[in-house]
């Protein structure tokens, strides 16, 4: 498996096929505009970070046999903007040219009582896990966690014990785009307790495609 991060929480999974999978899209990372070759594009929920109309509009102008997977509460925002999309939710599955594709989760974290508390859909792409905003579990085997770090929804304990919990190989940080290079030193708690149970944490470098 191939991924590359262009930032926040947007990120391009290519499988062994060469099926190119994008997430979330948002208002917090600009250079998924340019990205080509891409087959798919999930979306976890409607907040401006993950879902941010003008630029998904310009990735799919680089990419107009993309479609779009995400949930009913995305789906109505999209319906206005003309765009369309297949609806993929909790307990529900897509083959993508040999790439599975399966729903789990429906909430948005709690940030403060209901305040912002959307639908969230979170998406395993074959054996790599993405719970957009929330610590939802999927009901499947997890080799590559895409592990949410920071935001008013979770404190870095409840990131590390939902890595623990789900156990898989290898670690990545997402929904970071609110930290400074100079802040980044805080990635030594997750890397360290995580490593102490046989979890790799693993920080990749933005634009840059990489094995994993």
């Amino acid at each position: 498996m191939k991924i590359k991060k262009l930032g926040h929480c947007c990120f391009v999974i290519e499988s062994k096929y060469g099926i190119r999978v994008m997430t979330d899209p948002g208002a917090f990372s600009a250079t998924q505009n340019e990205e080509k070759s891409i087959s798919a594009i999930l979306i976890t929920h409607e907040h401006q970070d993950h879902l941010h109309i003008d630029s998904l509009k310009k990735v799919l102008a680089n990419n107009p046999e993309a479609i779009i997977i995400t949930n009913t509460a995305v789906g109505k925002l999209l319906d206005e903007a003309g765009i369309k999309y297949t609806k993929i939710e909790e307990g529900q599955k897509y083959d993508l040219n040999g790439v599975n594709i399966a729903g789990f989760g429906n909430l948005h974290a709690e940030i403060y009582q209901t305040y912002g508390q959307v639908q969230n859909t979170g998406y395993m792409i074959d054996s790599l896990c993405y719970p957009g905003d929330a610590f939802s579990y999927p009901d499947a085997h997890v080799d590559v966690l895409a592990l949410p770090v920071t935001g008013p929804w979770m404190k870095i304990k409840d990131a590390i014990d939902y890595a623990k919990n789900i156990n898989p190989r290898i670690v990545f940080p997402v929904h970071d785009g609110f930290v400074h290079d100079w802040a980044k030193f805080i990635w030594s708690v997750p890397e360290k307790l995580l490593g102490e149970v046989g979890i790799e944490f693993k920080e990749l470098e933005l634009g840059k495609q990489e094995n994993i």
